[in-house]
C-alpha cells in the first residue's frame, strides 16, 4: 500500500486519486471512508464529537484499510501524529509525504471552510504552526515528493511515481495498468 501523509492541501486525495489511476490500483480516502460511515462531513464530527473521537475512528479506518490489498491511501493530515498510525503504515505499506511549504498549503485552503483546525481568529498563523510541529512526523515518512505551484496534478503524480521508483521497489509489486 502507497500512504500518502502531508498537510491539509498538499494534495494526498488528488494525487491519491491520480496516482491509483495510473498504476490500475484501488484507491482510498480515509477523510471520505469515515465521512461515509458517520454520515457527517469531518467538520461535523469534529464539532458534534471532538477530535479525540474523529482520531479513534481514523486509526480503525487506517488499519482496516491498511488490511484491504494493494492499492494507494490518502491518510488525514493528523493521522501521522499518533504514533500507532504510523506504526501500522510503517508495517504494511510505504510512506510518501506530499510536502507542500505554507504559502502553497495556504492558497489552496483558504477558501474553503471544511478545514475545522483552521476555524480560528487567525488560519494562516494557524496552518503555519501546524506545518512547522509537523513537519518532524512528515519527515519520517518513507519518501518524499515536493510539490511545486506550477505543478498540474499530473506532473505531481508524475513525480510521485519517479520518486517511488527512484527510491524503493514497491513498483515492483504491483501490477501497472498499462
Amino acid at each position: 500500500m502507497i500512504v500518502l501523509v502531508g498537510m491539509m492541501g498538499s494534495g494526498k486525495s488528488a494525487i491519491g486519486e491520480s496516482l491509483s489511476s495510473k498504476l490500475g490500483v484501488e484507491f482510498w480516502d480515509t477523510d471520505a471512508e469515515i465521512e461515509a460511515s458517520a454520515n457527517m462531513t469531518v467538520a461535523e464530527i469534529f464539532e458534534r464529537c471532538g477530535v479525540d473521537f474523529f482520531r479513534a475512528r481514523e486509526s480503525e479506518t487506517i488499519e482496516r484499510l491498511m488490511n484491504a490489498g494493494v492499492g494507494v491511501l490518502s491518510v488525514g493530515g493528523g493521522a501521522p501524529l499518533l504514533k500507532r498510525n504510523r506504526d501500522i503504515i510503517g508495517v504494511k505499506g510505504i510512506s510518501l509525504w506530499l510536502k507542500a511549504d505554507v504559502d502553497l498549503l495556504w492558497n489552496r485552503v483558504r477558501q474553503k471552510d471544511t478545514r475545522p483546525l483552521l476555524k480560528t481568529e487567525n488560519p494562516y498563523d494557524t496552518l503555519a504552526k501546524l506545518h512547522e510541529e509537523r513537519i518532524s512526523i512528515y519527515s519520517q515518512a518513507d519518501l518524499v515528493a515536493e510539490a511545486n505551484a506550477d505543478y498540474s496534478i499530473e506532473e505531481m503524480t508524475q513525480k510521485v511515481i519517479n520518486t517511488i521508483v527512484r527510491e524503493s521497489d514497491v513498483l515492483v509489486e504491483i501490477p501497472c495498468k498499462s
